[in-house]
């Protein structure tokens, strides 16, 4: 056996020790255990196991290689795996690159179908005379082999680390490739993951583009090489903190607080908070953990928070007046797509004020061909977002950002836009913009930090909304807020302020319950928020840019 390597038993728990180069580790433990797979299992003509894994095979072919593993025996680990070829040199990088220089790790008790085995990882991390202790856990699954009909590790990077979730990300130690930045609000407060656990994502994206530019010194860290150009690396341990340089942000600290409470109520859900006058953005949650920034990155139907720019295109072509009368049957066809509304309500002489805060799907839909006309095709719509909503310009936020999307469509597919269904894709960020320039008339291009820190170009719109469209389109989002018949006046009850909002929900083909989407504003501050699955817009979105404006 190796120089340090120990395998034991203690309290029961399998445990490897190893602080050290060699073989002898790998190969006691495969004596003891008589190798994996074990005796029992069904066999082939040719002799080869079939059938499921046995726990038998699972404990000892997860003993084996986690013992391989810690021995530093990555060629005879990674044939343990499915996979040899990539788990090698895997395997061998978290020796190598990620200078782990001891390391113990302990398998706990089969879970799920008792083919997965978890443990947990305590190592030493040594880089230039420094050392720290690194401990985390992971998990690993055990499958028959195709070929081989031997029980063997399912390989993925994650098996290593859990952070490890593409082929080409690597672990590493060493000087990190950025200055370490201390991101400050606009009030100059400190802004940290740890306190704002939203923000990871997004101060890592920070750190990659103005760490070499804030003055800032890197430190010495283990962290993820996501082996992509542009994607920010992602730390799991700091050895040696370096110089972090200062980077003024547009967030709010009290606002960023106010989004992380609302969308930790769910398991998916995004809010964006933007200021109409200047665009600066004030707050940006997720409550998903996995690290995607949805209310900046992510694509989904907006439902019928689309309508402000449906409405908005309408009103700028004459085709309705927020007091004048408008059709709401309680279906609508166009190019042999019908549409309804909600429980087939329908409204007989209703305003077209009243039809947008009811939520009328038919209204919108009865005008289709009127727009065609004036247009000349179906892309009025498509048009109308990019020329003065700025959907799909190229943002420059200070971060990745997806800037919305209306395809050029036509016939029923052109239907299902007008009210935020089909190939329209937007985001909490697209959504709370098109409502900032909704109450500002001018579409000002959201931004995390200002443009003359790297000297950024913002994206700008083609034209602003007419006056008194904008005006028009204001009042309806406030009728939409606070009449009776309003679908936002619950949620926005408790809200101050100048206001007004619209609700959305996003049927989304194979989910039994749609997607809620809200968006709103109050003064000068909009907010926009998604909840995936949970129904009506007003119910589960509503409350949380409620709890947002409310904040600001």
């Amino acid at each position: 056996m190796r120089s340090g390597a120990k395998v034991a038993i203690v309290g029961g728990v399998f445990v490897v020790v190893a602080s050290g180069v060699g073989y002898g580790g790998y190969n006691l433990w495969n004596g003891i255990t008589g190798g994996s797979g074990g005796t029992t299992g069904m066999s082939g003509a040719d002799g080869r196991r079939t059938g499921p894994v046995t726990s038998e095979e699972v404990t000892s072919t997860a003993k084996d290689f986690l013992a391989a593993w810690a021995a530093g025996e990555a060629d005879r680990a990674a044939q343990l795996t499915n996979n040899p070829v990539d788990a090698g040199p895997a395997l061998a990088g978290f020796r190598e690159e990620a200078r782990v220089s001891a390391v113990t790790i302990t398998p706990g008790a089969a879970t799920g179908s008792g083919t997965s085995v978890p443990f947990t990882v305590k190592a030493t991390v040594t880089y230039q005379g420094v050392s720290k202790p690194w401990t985390y856990a992971s998990e690993l699954t055990v499958v028959r082999g195709l070929t081989t009909g031997r029980a063997l590790v399912d390989w993925k990077p994650a098996v290593v680390h859990p952070k490890l979730t593409t082929k080409t990300a690597t672990l590493r130690t060493g000087g990190a490739k950025s200055g370490e930045i201390q991101a400050v609000d606009r009030k100059g407060r400190v802004l940290t993951a740890e306190k704002y656990p939203s923000l990871g994502p997004v101060l890592a994206q920070l750190r990659e583009r103005y760490g070499s530019t804030t003055g800032g010194r890197p430190g010495i860290e283990v962290y993820v090489d996501p082996g992509v150009q542009g994607a920010p690396d992602t730390t799991l341990l700091t050895l040696a903190k370096g110089e972090p340089g200062r980077l003024q942000t547009t967030i709010d600290a009290d606002v960023q607080a106010a989004a992380e409470k609302a969308v930790a109520r769910y398991g998916t859900a995004s809010v964006v908070a933007v200021q109409p006058s200047t665009g600066a953005v004030r707050a940006v949650a997720n409550s998903s953990p996995n690290g995607f920034n949805a209310a900046f990155e992510g694509k989904k139907m907006p439902g019928s928070t689309m309508k402000i720019v449906t409405a908005a295109l309408l009103l700028e072509k004459g085709l309705v007046k927020a007091d004048q009368a408008a059709e709401c049957p309680p279906t609508a066809t166009y190019y042999s797509r019908t549409i309804g509304n909600l429980e087939g309500f329908s409204m007989n002489g209703a305003t077209f004020g009243k039809s947008f805060a009811r939520s009328c799907n038919t209204a919108f839909i009865k005008k289709i061909d009127d727009v065609k006309e004036t247009e000349g095709d179906d892309f009025g719509l498509a048009r109308e977002a990019r020329e003065v909503f700025g959907i799909g310009l190229e943002w420059k936020t200070g971060i990745r950002s997806v800037d919305g999307s209306v395809p050029e469509a036509t016939g029923g597919a052109a239907a299902e836009q007008y009210i935020g269904q089909g190939t329209v894709q937007m985001n909490p960020l697209n959504m709370a913009s098109i409502t900032a320039t909704a109450k500002a008339g001018v579409f000002r291009q959201p931004y995390l930090v200002a443009a003359d820190v790297d000297n950024r170009t913002f994206a700008t719109a083609e034209r602003k909304l007419p006056t008194q469209v904008a005006k028009q389109l204001r009042d309806m989002m406030r009728l939409t807020a606070t009449a009776s018949y309003g679908t936002a006046t619950g949620a926005m009850a408790s809200v101050g302020g100048d206001k007004g909002a619209k609700t959305g929900s996003a049927e989304v083909d194979g989910q039994g319950v749609s997607d809620s989407w809200f968006t709103g504003f109050s003064d000068d501050l909009a907010a926009a928020a998604f909840v995936e699955g949970a129904g009506h817009g007003a119910t589960a979105a509503g409350p949380v840019v409620a709890q947002v404006l409310r904040a600001g």
